[in-house]
């Protein structure tokens, strides 16, 4: 087998570059700790691989720590995240076998792999040009090996960037070919369609301490528009899981209500018609405005008037709801219901037990003077915060008598303890409060620490009745947010942080065209691509076809552009062409059986006294001869010549 020529120090330096630029976007998508570690230890290995050969020991070890590492942050549940930190654990350590060009250019092969496992993470721009930047890199460095392994000096980078920049410009038509035409599938192409690490979202359980983190992340949760009325700051109540069941601890949602027909509802007049753009959960739970009326389709409407997707959200989905306000929601309640949202574990918070006893004694059957009450209780005494202890066993004694402090998670559990032990059926409903309206886009974003939680009591004829605690004490924190406040900051002077919220807020808007563009270009929009030209519907054998036709014609102009890339590489050859070009536009062309001097001498007998015959010989003397001595003269002579006036057939 013949020996790879060995690497020197450029072509070296351009496959670490490379790597490095081609697992950035993984890195930037697994855990801190990960990410922070594999770049540390992908730095290392180079750096020590540079001049020596790793021992395999140490090359063991690293593979050992950083799967120790990955189950550490990930578990032991696999998933499309933990198979890409084993890829960037991998990819980190490759360059110890970075010896030869040929382990150059199988370094570069297997890096390419990472940037294009961080879109199974996240599709948004980002990625996407960090991505195209890793694969611009690749094919410069391939170039560099190719010359290496020919024995040649490398082209200036001007010129290597003319040719992979031609090599784009010809694949472009055939990536977009690709993505309008090739049919959709209705399902992932990968085999785990779910994470290994959970993302920040809402889920079917609420217990102490565990809204914290998602609460501080000012991520989108969801995008809203409107087509018609807007609802009051008072109603943006963005209805999730319903939470019946309580142990003492975690509030959870009841399996029975999953399965139930919604109940009935009297609607208001007011109704609103709006569209969501839900960020990808990994879950099924849906939000959809307090209260829905009807699932659209691949959802379900339980009877707790909760939106839950057929499918796990794995990607940006798009969501048309229609919502609206009401005068009754479900007036009759089963006894069975009752029962279980009067249910109160025995053993847990008995001063809030004995103080609701004593509230219903005294206020005897008017359960509307309960509510009230308690809201004028934390209106007076109670603060909103987010340094709040964690809870012991008795959470809602230790708020409502002792810490008197805390954020909905605190205010909405205690307050539902306190209605049950007064008996009135009650139960905490979580979701998001609030929202942003976006100046550029005319639309409302929600975000992730707008997460919220209320509760709902029942009230004889009117049924379910929405009650939120927090807002007795924080009413910014339902109907306003952390940006709207910076943005009325240093009203007297240059307001910095009202121009970096209208920054974001443009960054925001260009994200929303990038998923309307293309994260939502799903099958149906793909089916009706060319309804503009009457076609109303593409079926998938057509999609094939057309996708065919231009894949030919783009492979086609690829390698045209190829091999006449290759043929020009050489200045004095691509001199030599634009001469003949200049003769062929005159009718002169040289016949593809004809040598350089034998077209020469056929223009000069026809047309004598063109120098011609005298330039062809130069140029083969010095093409095929290896005659250098004028090369420099001859490429002026070549770039000048011009046929004589009056030269034509």
């Amino acid at each position: 087998m013949k020996t790879s020529p060995p690497l020197d120090a450029p072509t070296r330096g351009w496959a670490l570059l490379t790597t490095a630029l081609a697992l950035l976007p993984l890195l930037l998508q697994l855990p801190a700790v990960l990410a922070v570690g594999y770049a540390i230890a992908a730095i290392a290995v180079a750096a020590l691989a540079w001049r020596h050969t790793v021992p395999m020991s140490l090359r063991l070890l690293l593979i050992a720590v950083m799967l120790v590492a990955i189950y550490w942050q990930m578990g032991p549940r696999p998933g499309r995240d933990s198979g890409c930190a084993l890829l960037a654990a991998m990819l980190a350590i490759k360059s110890s076998e970075l010896r030869t060009l040929r382990d150059a250019r199988s370094l570069l092969g297997f890096a390419l792999f990472a940037p294009f496992s961080a879109f199974l993470l996240d599709q948004g721009p980002g990625t996407l040009l960090l991505a195209l930047a890793a694969v611009i890199s690749t094919l410069l460095s391939l170039q560099r090996i190719a010359d290496g392994e020919a024995g040649r000096a490398s082209a200036a980078i001007t010129q290597q960037l003319r040719v992979v920049g031609r090599l784009m410009v010809v694949a472009l038509p055939l990536a977009l070919a690709a993505f309008w035409l090739v049919p959709r599938l209705p399902t992932p192409l990968w085999g785990i369609p779910e994470r290994a690490v959970g993302r920040p979202g809402l889920s079917d359980t609420m217990q102490p301490g565990e809204w914290i983190d998602l609460m501080a992340d000012d991520s989108p949760a969801l995008r809203a528009q409107f087509f018609g009325p807007v609802p009051a700051a008072s109603q943006r109540y963005w209805r999730g899981p319903v939470l019946t069941r309580f142990d003492g601890r975690a509030w959870t949602r009841l399996d029975s209500q999953r399965h139930t027909a919604a109940p009935r509802l009297v609607a208001a007049d007011v109704r609103w018609d709006y569209q969501i753009e839900y960020e990808p959960t990994e879950r099924r739970q849906l939000v959809a405005l307090d209260l829905p009326t009807t699932a659209p389709a691949d959802t379900q409407l339980d009877a707790d008037y909760s939106l839950t997707s057929r499918r796990p959200l794995t990607a940006l989905t798009r969501w048309r709801l229609q919502s609206t306000s009401y005068r009754q929601f479900q007036p009759d309640l089963p006894p069975l219901l009752r029962q279980q949202a009067l249910q109160l574990p025995p053993g847990f918070n008995p001063r809030t037990q004995a103080l609701g006893r004593q509230w219903r004694s005294e206020a005897g059957g008017d359960e509307a003077a309960i509510v009230q009450r308690a809201l004028q209780w934390i209106t007076g005494e109670f603060a909103y915060t987010l340094e709040t202890p964690l809870a012991g066993r008795h959470s809602a004694d230790e708020f409502l008598f002792e810490q008197k402090a805390g954020f909905c998670e605190h205010f909405s559990s205690a307050f539902v303890v306190l209605m049950r032990s007064a008996g009135i059926p009650a139960r905490v409903v979580t979701g998001y409060a609030g929202g942003v309206r976006n100046r550029f886009g005319d639309y409302w974003v929600v975000r992730k620490m707008d997460a919220h939680a209320w509760s709902e009591v029942w009230l004889s004829g009117r049924g379910w009745v929405r009650v939120d605690p927090t807002a007795a004490v924080a009413t910014e924190r339902i109907y306003d947010t952390l940006e709207d406040r910076l943005g009325r900051a240093n009203a007297g002077g240059f307001d910095v942080a009202g121009q970096w919220n209208q920054l974001a807020q443009l960054g925001d808007w260009m994200r929303r065209g990038w998923n309307d563009m293309v994260l939502s270009f799903d099958a149906r929009r793909q089916q009706q691509l060319l309804r503009p030209l009457g076609i109303e519907r593409l079926q998938p054998a057509q999609l094939i076809a057309l996708f065919a036709v231009l894949a030919l014609l783009t492979v086609g102009a690829m390698i045209r552009l190829l091999a006449r890339g290759e043929r020009e590489r050489d200045p004095l050859l691509r001199a030599w062409h634009r001469l003949g070009a200049r003769y062929t536009r005159l009718g002169l062309a040289r016949e593809p059986h004809e040598s350089a001097t034998a077209w020469a001498q056929r223009v000069e007998e026809k047309h004598p006294g063109s120098d011609l015959p005298l330039l062809s010989q130069r140029f083969s003397d010095a093409r095929y001869a290896g005659a250098q001595s004028d090369l420099a003269s001859l490429l002026a002579d070549l770039r000048r010549h011009r046929p004589k006036p009056g030269a034509r057939t």
